[in-house]
């Protein structure tokens, strides 16, 4: 079995966002970038199901500009076998992304594609829904545990609440919740490897597809900062400082 796992390269979950001073978005320059951290325990859970002897290949692949080139090496190093890089300078938007992620599983014919649950920087938690709708496969959302066993997946999933346990056939779309794993890291070794690996570039247009943006972002704005709080003696005065907040 074949596993496709897309990834997206964002800003480092550990930056401080700064929003640009003209309001049109989020200060890209000079910011580190690196891999979607639920992209990042995709791409592990297929190296598992991989080396359980579960699948045979785990092919990774990227939407974005020439410099997303880097996060697929990074998936490389952790050690995927191959890469594909739909380059682009546009903004995709999530239904942009399905349709070129359909393309590739068209010419792909992965039994298993394993997607992250939402991107840390548009959290727009789209992706993987809408491929599997075009496809028509089943899915899965917000794995906790993945078990491939006689061409079907068992999925427990995160709910509110607890954990709801689904069984899918493959071929079939997965996205990945936190507690799914703890990505690796690559070691030096791996990360020469990961230079001689293979990784082909394709264009949205290889794929039919118009990246064009369909929203348009009117303003960004940081959050207001927190006031501070009080300090109240008694438990009377705390009820009566709730209910004045109109909290009770």
């Amino acid at each position: 079995m074949k596993i496709l796992v897309p990834v997206k390269r964002v800003v480092d979950y550990n930056v401080k966002i700064r929003v640009k001073p003209d309001g049109t978005g989020v200060e890209l320059a000079n910011v580190k970038m690196s891999m979607n951290p639920f992209d990042e325990i995709s791409v592990e859970e297929a190296l598992r199901l991989k080396e359980a002897g579960k699948a045979e290949e785990v092919v990774v692949v990227s939407i974005g500009p020439a410099k997303a080139e880097e996060t697929l090496r990074t998936a490389l190093a952790m050690g995927a076998d191959r890469a594909i890089l739909v380059e682009t300078d546009d903004v995709v938007e999530p239904l942009a992304v399905a349709k070129i992620l359909k393309g590739i599983v068209d010419a792909e014919q992965p039994g298993l594609i394993i997607v992250g649950k939402q991107a840390i920087d548009d959290d727009s938690n789209q992706t993987g829904q809408m491929l599997a709708a075009l496809l028509g496969s089943a899915q899965a959302t917000f794995a906790s545990k993945i078990e491939i066993a006689d061409g079907s997946a068992k999925v427990t999933r995160e709910v509110d609440g607890g954990l709801q346990t689904i069984e899918v056939k493959l071929p079939a779309v997965v996205t990945t919740d936190l507690r799914l794993n703890e990505p690796r890291y690559a070691s030096l070794p791996n990360i020469m490897k990961a230079k001689k690996k293979p990784l082909d570039k394709k264009t949205p247009s290889d794929f039919g597809v118009d990246t064009a943006p369909r929203l348009k972002v009117l303003k960004t704005e940081e959050p207001g900062g927190r006031k501070a709080g009080i300090k109240v003696k008694t438990v009377e005065e705390l009820v009566g400082a709730l209910k004045t907040a109109g909290v009770l």
